[in-house]
């Protein structure tokens, strides 16, 4: 039963418990449009036809790694009402931060007023899809002004290479197995 905060029930998180999500590792991820919504494009020949609103969630996905310098991506399919794809977080790659803005804030200003504690400071999952999921809502609703995202994302860790093999095979595959695909929608 899911518990109450502020006289609203509060649905319980589906990510692992005492598993950080900004450790090293593959992550397997699939973010759902509002209601599973068409807004990408559509499946023709078994092949994945992007539309303008696509063609953004496909360029802000690969811009992943320029604001992330710590994220290589795996494949990743835009369907539909949905996209799947793979981050793989590699922390040793060290990087240097060179904006202006950066140097000149006081160590008492980081955070803002929650300190460090500041959930857009973690370098993790949460963080990679909250800049994902809302630059691409910016951009898209230019395009279309009722675009949204279903509020939550899926996510698995990938422990093995052969768990990442057959993720990055599913990914490949899904244009041409879409009737089948458990977010199908005609």
């Amino acid at each position: 039963m899911a518990e109450k905060f502020r006289n609203k029930y509060r649905v319980p998180s589906a990510r692992l418990q005492n598993w950080d999500y900004g450790t090293n590792g593959a992550y397997f991820i699939t973010i759902c449009t509002k209601e599973t919504q068409h807004f990408f494009g559509e499946v023709v020949d078994m092949e994945m036809n992007l539309n303008a609103v696509g063609a953004l969630a496909e360029k802000y996905w690969i811009e992943i790694v320029k604001q992330f310098p710590y994220v290589e991506l795996g494949n990743f399919q835009i369907m539909p009402n949905h996209m799947h794809g793979i981050l793989i977080i590699d922390k040793s790659v060290v990087f240097v931060e060179t904006r202006f803005i950066a140097s000149v804030q006081s160590e008492q200003a980081i955070g803002g007023f929650s300190g460090e504690n500041n959930p857009m400071l973690a370098e993790n999952i949460s963080r990679i899809i909250r800049w994902y999921k809302g630059r691409c809502t910016f951009e898209i609703r230019k395009v279309n002004q009722n675009f949204e995202w279903h509020s939550r994302f899926y996510d698995h860790i990938i422990r093995n290479s052969e768990s990442f093999e057959r993720i990055q095979n599913y990914i490949e595959e899904n244009p041409s197995k879409w009737e089948e695909d458990k977010f199908y929608r005609k």
